[in-house]
């Protein structure tokens, strides 16, 4: 009789504990960017976008255009409340603690160009995916 009360206590201690707990997955994170959009369509001219965000702690991982990657930015201190990327095509500003500046220059290419702009806040990673048209 006592083995069997105990065997009980230990299962509905288990199951308490267990129902109290979140279990995530690395990279399963809440989202603590908040993103006023995550996606834009650019003129082949070029064209800028300002994105809000709804969280403050984040910062720029990565750019990619088309199949060229840009990362590992040791010359900028992207702690800071603002900064800037530079390449041949494009700008990306964090302007302040929530207002993120992509500008990206004409596309000489005759098909689309995809330009994506990473961004991280603690395990949790978000993306801006831009579509600049082809030119004319």
């Amino acid at each position: 009789m006592k083995k069997s009360l105990t065997y009980n206590l230990l299962i509905i201690l288990i199951v308490a504990l267990s129902s109290c707990s979140k279990f995530q997955i690395d990279g399963d994170w809440d989202d603590n960017i908040h993103l006023s959009t995550k996606t834009a369509e650019f003129s082949a001219y070029g064209d800028s976008i300002t994105i809000k965000t709804g969280g403050s702690g984040w910062c720029i991982s990565d750019v990619s255009v088309d199949n060229t990657w840009y990362y590992r930015f040791t010359d900028i201190d992207l702690q800071a409340d603002s900064y800037t990327i530079k390449q041949d095509c494009f700008v990306v500003e964090r302007r302040d603690k929530n207002t993120l500046f992509i500008k990206v220059t004409a596309n000489p290419n005759i098909v689309k160009r995809i330009i994506t702009v990473g961004l991280e806040a603690g395990d949790y990673f978000d993306r801006v995916t831009i579509t600049q048209k082809p030119r004319p």
